[in-house]
């Protein structure tokens, strides 16, 4: 017995160290990809929600220039329509750091005329692309950092990590440059720039790893807490002012949780109880449904197909 014992904690440890190295080598990539970003460019940000990948890029970056030391602002698209569990800690976070925090908004174009909605109850999701194509216009960045992963959905596990829009802002998947051996061409001519990708490689599993070994704190509502919600065709829309029940649906008060956050009128809770980091990753292992499959409502859609969204502009 003792000697199985034995066998048995061997085995925690080494799995233990196995995870950790992992880890290790997913942030030391991110770690390179964040300062060559910052050599190669001269105008670059970090988009940054306040979502769990922005903060494991954030984390990555402290580690990278060290506290206080960040070499290129934070940029926020904001649609008017996020959590404000979400923007209340994206301003604490960057207030936190002394990072500098620039936020556009989707209802800013909308009185310009750039954006303009079928119909008020439109999701404005989509329409981030027009505001970020404006930001970029406006500060003349020429790299925006961000937390876009593979694993997450197909047209994702097109990008390279140095993704390259032209001057339209577009996303061609055929002029994409070859990355062989952490080789990056950063050439640009003028008005282009580059989208990077410094977690691609990473999974919804490293994340969550990741946030559990660096006690990385998040806002509340990635954690279980009671919410009102409706079942609509598989997912627990929460019920909120802009998401309200249709007629016949049944409100209910459910455990959940969010995998993932972005606009209110698209982005659905889980059910759970998990409260740790720990326990999301004992969730994660036995998820069968990506975080976009199983959260998000706009990605339910042909006309609105990922891939389509990335060659508008799209994160």
């Amino acid at each position: 017995m003792k000697h199985e014992n034995a066998m048995n904690a061997r085995t925690d440890a080494e799995l233990h160290h196995l995870s950790n190295a992992h880890l290790d080598a997913l942030e030391e990539e991110t770690i390179f990809i964040l300062r060559e970003t910052a050599a190669a460019f001269e105008r670059p940000t970090l988009l940054f929600s306040g979502g769990k990948d922005s903060l494991v890029m954030l984390k990555c970056a402290e580690k990278a220039f060290g506290a206080g030391g960040l070499p290129y602002p934070l940029l926020m698209i904001d649609t008017g329509h996020n959590f404000r569990e979400v923007t209340d800690f994206r301003d604490f976070r960057a207030q936190e750091l002394g990072a500098e925090l620039i936020v556009r908004s989707v209802e800013d174009s909308m009185k310009r005329g750039t954006v303009r909605l079928a119909h008020p109850g439109e999701s404005r999701n989509v329409h981030q692309s027009v505001t970020l194509l404006e930001a970029i216009e406006e500060f003349r960045f020429d790299a925006l950092i961000g937390g876009a992963r593979r694993d997450e959905e197909k047209a994702r596990a097109k990008e390279r990590i140095f993704s390259h829009r032209d001057s339209f802002g577009q996303w061609q998947p055929k002029a994409q440059r070859p990355e062989l051996w952490s080789l990056f061409n950063t050439r640009l001519q003028p008005g282009e720039h580059f989208r990077v990708f410094p977690i691609s490689n990473w999974t919804e599993l490293d994340v969550w790893q990741y946030i559990a070994r660096e006690n990385i704190a998040l806002p509340s509502i990635y954690y279980t807490h009671k919410r009102e919600v409706v079942d609509r065709r598989g997912l627990l829309v929460p019920v909120t002012e802009l998401t309200p029940p249709k007629e016949g649906e049944e409100v209910v008060i459910r455990d959940v949780r969010f995998r993932t956050v972005g606009d209110i009128t698209c982005t659905c809770p889980v059910e759970s109880d998990a409260a740790t980091p720990e326990q999301i990753v004992i969730e994660t292992l036995a998820a069968e449904v990506s975080e976009r499959g199983a959260t998000r409502m706009d990605d339910k859609t042909s006309d609105a197909s990922m891939e389509k969204r990335k060659k508008d502009g799209y994160f």
